[in-house]
């Protein structure tokens, strides 16, 4: 594979738009005025009110001394007057989303509001006014958007919260100006250019029936479940093969952009919202799975959740062989604290809980050693440092001569019945090539029908996948999706003084366990920071208007920013949308869980009060921003007990996360295809095999019985680590069984 110089990275196009505009003209109109009124151009206008000159001028001021001296004299000027409507790529960002992400039902909603703006009677129920809201001038339209943010109907409220999520991320991932404004860099400033393995694909043949082939065991999926099983059963002597749905990246792509990462890298594009509007779910989904994207977080199951597993009738988890489990995945990953250079963000966090007598710790990091001072692994690692499946499991069962396949989606698993008893034989997807440059932004590629035969199919698609494949496969126990946790999360961030470009450096290096058992049963929230990606950090912020947003956003390179995250006592379940079968998800985050997120919130208040920081930010709707001046930080005698400050938090615990517009986030999915003692309340048994079939097993996060509490890939590679080897084991007794006969 030809190199290239450091300083350049290969892009990575998405498929080309839907040959089918899912917008009218004049819906695309009315959604761009939308957009122009919650990102609106900030310019000096003669004829307006004084107030809004004062606004203007001080907008303008505040931007040119954030982005600094480097930057053109005319770029805060040309950052203000920016708006999604001239952006280029926004349309074409949104029209991805509402054609490929967008469930039917939610598009029709949005279409409906877009068609119903523009007429008398929806104009007037919608806005006030009687004119459709294309008509209205810019500061009305405006205020339109922001009277909803408050309405005292709930759904005008959650109309705004995810009208506004749309606009700002897609907005921040094209805008030619915030980049600029922020010194965020296409580059990274520590990029670094691994050497990958060079991996060979299966390839079909044209054709139109079904290409069949066959192997001993079939890996469905690729991620940090599967890798540790294709490569346990690959040196086990096994004929193996990997399918993946999605395709490998090789490292001079990597870190893609924004709008790349999330569309390649991520399921749905990054945008799965659950039926309830209240909670966003990010799962990665490339050729080594949530590995390629997650923030190197290499934490053991915690001994009150394993013995919590135990006490359900699965004794794995409370024995030496299970530790042997989780070591032997941390010690290929070269997992260790050793060398960590803590970025601004982490050292506040630790020098906050520090300061508060409160427990934290480093998190140990899967970096083999290195130091990895990398904070955009969430579009991909180009060092190769970070040992996820594609970089460290994977090439080792290549090595032992497992096989792989990309762009293979599995719709179904294959069985055969004798005795009454169903036998996985194989399973039966669809592949799609590459296009005719290698990547998959071209028309000319070919689509075959292939069934893959084998004696065991060890499913590893994620707790979003893995039940819907069981579904389709005809599954029928009626615990698959159920028991859905996901460790829901809210954000808190503080402003400090000097700047410390939070996308640099170790994302997740630390964490505080003050709160992690607030219940006594382990339920409780862990403080950890949050990857600052633009597009994440800067979707959530509540401001009062665009010009505040517009004030706002240049403040990031002076921003941390964390998460409260809570081990969720209770549940959801996911299911397949019933008109293209794609994940859905039902999941309420429960005022018990609530509870112990806010608690979290106000934790990291004070660890950044603690720490100095100039303003603390709750990403909470209506909780305005807490602020002190330099001369409060630098006199402060009273830390946290400060009355200003209490007088803060008090309102911050009686606002909570106001419903139905307080938009929660998780990147951890688990216990959909739960592990336990029997069939009435779990789907796998304690070998991973699924209930009433032979031959089919599950290895993945959704076996979890409940949540980790931790960033779970350490538990997921050790669990994948027991099935796999009493699989092998159990194939080669049956084997020597066979030979006898």
């Amino acid at each position: 594979m030809d190199r290239f110089p450091y300083s350049q990275i290969r892009e990575s196009p998405l498929p080309p738009l839907p040959a089918i505009d899912p917008l009218s003209p004049q819906q695309w109109q009315t959604l761009l005025a939308v957009a122009d009124a919650i990102i609106p151009s900030i310019e000096p206008i003669a004829n307006v009110d004084k107030e809004s000159q004062l606004g203007q001028f001080t907008a303008l001021t505040r931007v040119r001394q954030l982005a600094g001296p480097s930057v053109s004299p005319q770029l805060p000027a040309e950052f203000l007057a920016e708006c999604p409507s001239y952006t280029p790529g926004f349309r074409q960002n949104i029209q991805r989303v509402l054609a490929n992400y967008m469930p039917a039902d939610q598009r029709r909603l949005l279409v409906f509001v877009l068609t119903s703006l523009e007429t008398r009677a929806g104009a007037l129920l919608l806005t006030g006014y009687a004119a459709p809201f294309t008509t209205q001038p810019p500061r009305i339209r405006e205020a339109i958007i922001k009277s909803w943010a408050t309405a005292r109907i709930s759904q005008f409220r959650m109309l705004h919260t995810l009208v506004t999520m749309l606009v700002r991320q897609n907005w921040i991932m094209t805008s030619p100006t915030l980049p600029q404004v922020l010194g965020f860099p296409r580059i990274p400033t520590n990029f670094k250019l691994g050497r990958d393995f060079e991996y060979e694909f299966i390839q079909f043949p044209p054709g139109t029936g079904a290409d069949i082939i066959e192997t001993d065991v079939v890996v469905v999926g690729s991620g940090c479940g599967a890798g540790v099983c294709a490569k346990n059963l690959a040196e086990a002597g096994q004929r193996v093969i990997v399918a993946e749905k999605s395709y490998y990246w090789p490292p001079e792509h990597l870190p893609m952009t924004e709008t790349e990462g999330w569309g390649h890298l991520y399921m749905n594009g990054g945008m799965i919202i659950s039926d309830e509007s209240s909670m966003t779910v990010v799962a990665g989904q490339s050729f080594g799975g949530g590995g390629v994207v997650n923030w190197s977080a290499s934490l053991q199951t915690q001994g009150y959740v394993r013995e919590e597993w135990a006490a359900q009738g699965l004794p794995l988890f409370t024995s030496a062989e299970f530790q042997d489990c989780l070591d032997r995945v941390c010690d290929r990953m070269g997992v260790s604290s050793e060398y960590i250079r803590h970025n601004p963000t982490n050292q506040a966090l630790l020098e906050g809980a520090r300061r508060l007598g409160w427990a934290h710790r480093a998190v140990p990091q899967n970096t083999a050693g290195a130091e990895h001072y990398c904070g955009v692994c969430s579009l991909g690692c180009s060092a190769c440092e970070k040992q996820g499946p594609a970089v460290s499991f994977l090439p080792d069962a290549a090595k032992a001569g497992a096989n792989f396949v990309e762009g293979f989606e599995v719709k179904e698993v294959l069985f055969q019945t004798k005795k009454d008893k169903r036998i996985a034989t194989g399973v039966r997807g669809v592949w799609t090539s590459r296009d005719e440059r290698g990547g998959v932004s071209g028309y000319k590629r070919r689509v075959r029908e292939v069934i893959i035969r084998a004696k065991r199919i060890v499913v590893s698609g994620g707790s979003m996948q893995s039940p819907l494949l069981l579904m389709r496969s005809g599954i029928k126990n009626p615990n698959v999706g159920r028991n859905l946790h996901l460790h829901p999360v809210a954000f808190a961030g503080a402003v400090y003084r000097e700047k410390v470009n939070p996308w640099e450096g170790g994302i997740l290096t630390a964490v505080v366990n003050e709160f992690e058992n607030l219940d006594g049963q382990g339920h409780g929230a862990k403080l950890e920071a949050v990857n600052m990606l633009p597009s994440i950090w800067l979707t959530f912020p509540p401001t009062t208007s665009g010009l505040d947003y517009k004030m706002f956003v240049p403040n990031m390179k002076h921003m941390v920013g964390y998460i409260s995250l809570a081990r969720d006592r209770d549940t959801g379940r996911v299911y397949p949308d019933p008109v293209d079968g794609r994940c859905r998800l039902s999941y309420a985050v429960s005022k018990y869980d609530q509870r112990h997120m806010l608690e979290g919130i106000i934790g990291l208040a004070k660890t950044q009060y603690a720490a100095g920081a100039l303003e603390i930010v709750a990403m909470i709707p209506g909780v305005p921003r807490f602020k002190r001046t330099e001369l409060e930080t630098d006199n402060d005698t009273e830390g946290i007990n400060d009355k200003k400050f209490q007088d803060w938090l008090k309102m911050v615990r009686k606002k909570g996360f106001p419903s139905p517009e307080m938009m929660f986030l998780s990147a951890h999915q688990m216990g959909t295809c739960r592990m336990g003692s029997s069939p009435s309340k779990s789907v796998v048994d304690q070998n991973g095999q699924v209930w009433g079939t032979e031959g089919l097993y599950v290895a993945d996060a959704s076996v979890f019985p409940s949540a980790s509490g931790v960033n779970p890939m350490v538990t997921i590679m050790g669990i994948a680590d027991w099935i796999s080897r009493n699989l092998a084991a159990s194939m080669a007794t049956k084997e020597r069984e066979m030979a006898r006969l």
